[in-house]
């Protein structure tokens, strides 16, 4: 390679190392202060380069806004719920099936998981008022007393956070929020004081809802 090539894809490296830290810059600010409350100073101060620069690359607030949607859009969360396991009912298979999502995903990334918990008092797939941890045979005569069917059942492989964190772990992702999981959703009727006295004093979340990273 000629000098003067050399030079040249120098010189193309730090340009889009420069955009690079403007965009990421931006977007933090942005977050933060909304795009009418950042300017092009605020910009170039975080992103540790020259007003001129920001101007050079992007002469208005508006031409930031593609870069930086682009930016936040590569980072959104992957969202996974139980129908991701949809075809896997065994337990290893799901266990598999996570370690190739943590694999595949992008290290500036984020995993969101939402499933149905062990302890709710609601079945999700049947929509019914559930009695938590019940055991198999009392939940086919309930179905029964509901006139459901209960084939479902030999799918339904309910979990906990604890478990799920620690299956993620073992995927090489670290738990780094655990939320509300449906924890104000009304259920039961006349008895939903009682299943939210259930929730509160057990602590208990209605769904495993947690968001993950590599």
């Amino acid at each position: 390679m000629s000098p003067r090539a050399y030079n040249r894809t120098l010189r193309k490296a730090a340009a889009e190392e420069a955009k690079r830290r403007i965009v990421e810059a931006a977007a933090g600010l942005h977050a933060a202060h909304g795009g009418l409350g950042t300017s092009h100073a605020m910009i170039a101060k975080r992103a540790g380069v020259s007003i001129p620069t920001v101007y050079k690359y992007f002469p208005t607030g508006n031409d930031l806004i593609p870069a930086c949607t682009g930016l936040v859009a590569s980072r959104a969360p992957v969202a996974l719920d139980e129908r991701i396991f949809d075809g896997l009912p065994r337990v290893a298979d799901r266990v598999r099936a996570l370690h190739e999502i943590a694999r595949v995903l992008d290290r500036a990334g984020a995993l969101y998981l939402h499933t149905p918990s062990r302890w709710s008092c609601f079945e999700s797939h049947y929509k019914l008022l559930w009695l938590p941890g019940s055991p198999r045979w009392l939940s086919r005569a309930y179905l029964a007393a509901r006139g459901r069917p209960s084939a479902f059942l030999d799918t339904l492989s309910l979990t906990t956070a604890g478990e799920c964190a620690r299956v993620l772990a073992a995927a090489g992702m670290r738990t780094i929020r655990v939320l509300e999981g449906d924890r104000s959703r009304r259920v039961g009727g006349p008895l939903w004081p009682l299943v939210r006295l259930y929730y509160r004093v057990f602590r208990v979340r209605p769904s495993v809802e947690l968001v993950a990273t590599r």
